[in-house]
């Protein structure tokens, strides 16, 4: 008989140390193969509930029930890998089960060479035929090539290397392989999507969409939530309140039922800005982006986000001066490492007003680009020339230079009341709320909170500085999906030119002018229009094998 329901949670309550309900009261039922994605701001307790239904976090109140019968698999965030074995073996572990119904296989037909009578010969043939169907019913035959295409599509490291010097993002794709070959019934995803390129994502989603089990994630690329999701568990206030649909749908049913309750008009018409870029056909969003490389000197006269309104809690990107005919120009570029060709005959203009997301496998050389841009690396060959008139402001994406003893509001402000954001003097607590910390969050230490809100901390603390052409290195990893809104109209406001390493393509398709793609193989791509036209464009390109995510490859360095 078909299980109704694979796990259930009544009345889950979550209690920090302080006694304060971080979950309060969830009543839940999770349907066998649903697809559910779990919104809510940083900090609202997003993982913590992955870990509860992990089994991992038995520190709670009321009733939990999971199906007996169902296997669960599980991806933290800074998942655990054996260090005596090589990439390989660790993902073998996920196909151990899998790999021992073959090898019986094998050692059952070993058999049929042996002398044995009828009733053994019979009793062999039971056996043989049980694990065929077995193997049948699992799609076993291929499991080799399964794991390659897996290893590829995600960007693992070689088999054999080991996995003691692995990097965070290393170990999490490792991880991920994994637990997707190992198809747990109840499949568990912290921000699956965290250090996977796009084609990387892209797999991913259609690896899901077909996936039998439950699924259950965390995250906050929309495009994800809108291809795989069916349901949105919004965690708000302590509380799980389900939506039935993908993330577009969850917009329109939450804009709604905001409107008609009559409240939080600021909210809602930040969801109404993005709602109404839902729903314009693709040749209008085009003309947006068309149309903000036109307004660039309305944005500089104007101020740009500068010219906010103080009461609104809003994040305002102070600009820089005006920007000249030559911002950062680029003629036959080229640069490698090692033995290893990453950037060659690159050539781009970048506009004034543009706004410019690089795309690429990670390792693929846009960080490189970003430190050539900024002095710290010298192209191999070529010529890179930023113009006189850049102020360049660098957010990296490595968020290290923040003191976890200090409040968040000492980090940003320093301790100072009043601060310098570009060229005007505002009150530092106004400007701290800005992001999201209001009230006594300001006096929270850094050390305490989670990597998003360590995100905006550092946000905060770096776009003070001003500018008018402004790099960063992935902005959007660990942010929530309303700071990434906000985010989002701040750079569409910004009176300068920005450069954006990411790989959230709803982020990109909403703010990019123009898209500069590390294909692989040494290649990079300039072009014009947004993410979406670009995918186009690199399909018309490259054919089915657009579709074919791959490990990087390079052409070999020549001296």
């Amino acid at each position: 008989m078909a299980r109704q329901f694979i796990y259930q949670m009544k009345g889950l309550t979550k209690r920090l140390g302080t006694g304060k309900e971080l979950l309060s009261n969830i009543w839940l039922s999770f349907y066998p193969g649903a697809k559910i994605g779990v919104i809510g701001a940083n900090g609202a307790g997003k993982s913590t509930l992955m870990k509860i239904m992990a089994g991992i976090d038995k520190d709670v109140e009321g009733e939990l029930w999971m199906d007996p019968d169902a296997r669960v698999g599980y991806l933290e965030q800074e998942p655990k890998l054996d260090e005596t074995l090589d990439v390989r073996g660790n993902i073998e572990k996920g196909v151990a089960r899998k790999r021992s119904i073959l090898d019986a296989y094998e050692a059952v037909n070993m058999r049929f060479a042996e002398e044995m009578t009828d009733e053994e010969m019979d009793a062999l043939i039971q056996q043989q035929a049980t694990l065929q169907d077995e193997i049948d019913a699992a799609n076993l035959w291929d499991l080799d090539r399964q794991i390659e295409i897996a290893m590829d599509a995600l960007r693992v490291p070689p088999g054999d290397a080991t996995v003691e010097h692995l990097s965070g993002g290393e170990r999490r794709r490792v991880a991920l392989c994994r637990l997707l070959l190992s198809q747990p019934d109840l499949l568990l995803l912290d921000e699956p999507t965290n250090h996977l390129d796009t084609e990387s994502v892209a797999w991913l989603e259609h690896h899901l969409q077909d996936y039998a089990g439950t699924v259950v994630f965390i995250t906050h690329d929309r495009y994800f939530l809108d291809n795989v999701a069916a349901w949105i568990l919004e965690l708000v206030n302590g509380r799980g309140v389900p939506w039935e649909g993908n993330y577009s749908s969850w917009l329109e049913q939450k804009e709604k039922k905001l409107r008609e309750a009559d409240k939080a008009a600021s909210r809602r018409k930040t969801l109404q800005r993005e709602l109404d870029w839902i729903r314009l056909g693709k040749g209008a969003k085009r003309n947006l982006t068309k149309a903000r490389l036109r307004r660039y000197e309305e944005l500089v006269s104007g101020g740009g986000g500068d010219q906010r309104d103080e009461r609104r809690l809003d994040i305002a990107i102070p600009p820089g001066a005006r920007l000249g005919d030559v911002v950062v120009s680029a003629r036959n570029l080229q640069k490698g490492f090692g033995e290893r060709l990453l950037i060659e005959d690159l050539n781009f203009d970048l506009p004034r007003g543009g706004i410019v997301g690089i795309v690429g496998p990670n390792g693929a050389g846009k960080t490189t680009l970003f430190k050539m841009i900024v002095g710290e690396e010298s192209p191999d060959r070529g010529h890179l020339q930023v113009g006189e008139t850049v102020e360049l402001s660098y957010v990296d994406q490595f968020r290290d230079d923040l003191t976890d003893t200090r409040s968040v509001w000492e980090n940003i402000s320093g301790g100072h009341e009043l601060m310098h954001v570009g060229r005007r003097e505002i009150n530092s607590r106004a400007y701290v709320a800005a992001f999201g910390f209001k009230g006594g969050r300001q006096n929270q230490p850094v050390g305490t909170l989670s990597g998003g809100e360590r995100n905006r901390v550092h946000l905060a603390m770096l776009l003070q500085t001003g500018g008018n052409l402004l790099l960063l290195d992935e902005p959007t990893n660990d942010l929530d999906v309303e700071t990434l809104r906000t985010l989002e109209e701040a750079l569409l406001q910004f009176a300068g030119c920005a450069v954006i390493i990411s790989h959230d393509r709803w982020f990109l398709d909403r703010i990019a002018t123009h898209i500069l793609a590390f294909e692989g193989n040494s290649q990079v791509v300039w072009f014009e229009g947004s993410y979406s036209d670009y995918e186009i464009d690199r399909k018309r390109r490259l054919g089915v094998e657009a579709d074919q995510p791959r490990r990087i490859r390079y052409k070999p360095l020549q001296r």
